[in-house]
């Protein structure tokens, strides 16, 4: 084997994953869904008020009702994923999406908006928390952090082509007939979902334990003792908050205002960010798995605040290149932090939730960044109006001080480096809920 097919072999090693054929299966349909997804998500306002007359801040209330709703319908599913087959409710979810998103095509009122909105917001909530649950009970502990991995590269990419493709569509006949053709079509692929899942993904229902039966409560009551959790959570929030949603929802705006950048340059930027963390992602885990978790994290919240104060440099400057280079290089440095986090923080979460709680553990892993979207986006966008700069210095200050309550934890919580104590009581103070 010559020199070039072994650098190709181990480009493509890089990439295997060791999951099963039913879970690859899985992340296959998630993918397919997120392009139906994304053909329809850069256009939903200017759908609802070009097309449907809408003014634009009734359509962002219609868009913002679903998000309010997959955050409200979370945590409910938390608990039923604790008692019923977590396949049971992606199928039910991704059909109340397919029900909703075609709904969607044929709204003439507001009010009807905001019954679509309602009823696919529930089954992204659904639908959401559940795929995460029945991919932990398909796999093995070690096989998290590459499972959490490829789900994350399936909804990136086909977030990332479905917006391309329904961008050259729109382009190409911004009629009313072509958005309810996306519409239609986005509905397809959560229903097309729902039936691979039905069809070729296994229900591991007898895996679900029994709750113990012992006095330190049950439920959410039980999730609320386990602080190390709740900090985690919490810490969570803030990290996703300044890394992710801040320059997603905020350096867009900032950047046409204040530095010579358009909106070409802005759309350049946010693809690299997008195919470095495609690109990356699962070559990654082999990476990350050597460092403790709590290194791991405190990592990430110095490439959050790097990044973050990297980018007032490119105010300063009249050059449209070299503040697009800046950029650029922001969101590279940026993509390497979310990639540690998503890592890191999916697999941890699955590790400190007792069995009997594990629905109700990743619902709440679900609701930070649900909630994170709304509250970046809130915050930052009242930043811009006050304080620009602060977005960053203070987003970076966030980071570090989130960073360094995550380090505090040390052996509070699991990590697969080090010997673990019994199952039952790594990381979780509610062993008897």
């Amino acid at each position: 084997m010559g020199p070039v097919s072994r650098r190709v072999s181990r480009l493509i090693g890089g990439w295997r994953t060791g999951l099963s054929r039913p879970v690859l299966i899985l992340q296959a349909g998630n993918a397919v869904n997120a392009f139906g997804y994304g053909l329809v998500l850069p256009f939903e306002i200017i759908y609802l008020h070009q097309a449907r007359g809408f003014s634009t801040s009734t359509a962002g209330l219609v868009l913002a009702a679903t998000m309010g709703i997959s955050a409200i319908a979370t945590p409910p599913t938390g608990s039923l994923l604790d008692r019923y087959s977590a396949r049971a409710l992606v199928v039910a979810g991704s059909l109340a999406s397919a029900l909703g998103y075609a709904g969607f095509a044929f709204v003439e009122h507001p009010w009807q908006g905001f019954a679509c909105s309602i009823v696919s917001g529930a089954g992204l909530g659904v639908a959401g928390t559940a795929n995460r649950t029945l991919v932990v009970r398909l796999i093995r502990p070690e096989q998290r952090a590459a499972a959490f991995a490829l789900n994350r590269v399936a909804g990136n990419f086909g977030i990332g082509a479905g917006a391309t493709v329904g961008g050259f569509i729109v382009a190409a006949t911004p009629q009313l007939g072509t958005f309810q053709r996306l519409y239609f079509f986005d509905a397809v692929t959560y229903a097309g979902f729902a039936l691979i899942v039905l069809a070729a993904v296994p229900n591991p229902r007898a895996d679900i334990a029994a709750a113990p039966t012992h006095g330190n409560g049950t439920g959410y009551r039980a999730v609320a003792r386990d602080r190390p959790f709740l900090i985690v959570i919490a810490a969570n929030v803030v990290l996703v908050v300044v890394g992710h949603t801040f320059f997603s929802n905020i350096l867009p705006p900032f950047a046409k205002a204040h530095t010579p950048v358009g909106p070409a340059e802005i759309g350049i930027i946010i693809l690299v960010n997008t195919a470095f963390v495609v690109i990356a992602q699962i070559p990654a885990v082999r990476l990350v798995a050597r460092m403790r978790r709590t290194h791991a994290f405190a990592a990430t919240s110095a490439l959050f605040a790097v990044a973050l104060l990297a980018v007032v440099p490119a105010t300063v400057t009249h050059s449209e290149l070299a503040a697009t280079s800046v950029l650029a290089g922001v969101a590279i440095v940026l993509a390497i932090g979310e990639i540690a986090h998503i890592l890191v923080l999916g697999p941890l979460v699955a590790d400190m939730a007792p069995e009997h709680l594990l629905g109700r553990y990743l619902s709440l892993y679900t609701l930070t960044f649900t909630g994170s979207l709304a509250l970046g986006p809130a915050t930052g966008g009242l930043l811009l109006q006050t304080s620009p700069d602060a977005i960053w210095w203070g987003g970076a200050l966030a980071a570090l001080l989130a960073g360094a309550v995550l380090l505090k934890l040390g052996d509070r919580i699991p990590d697969p480096l080090r010997q673990a104590p019994a199952p039952s009581t790594v990381g979780t103070a509610p062993e008897a809920a």
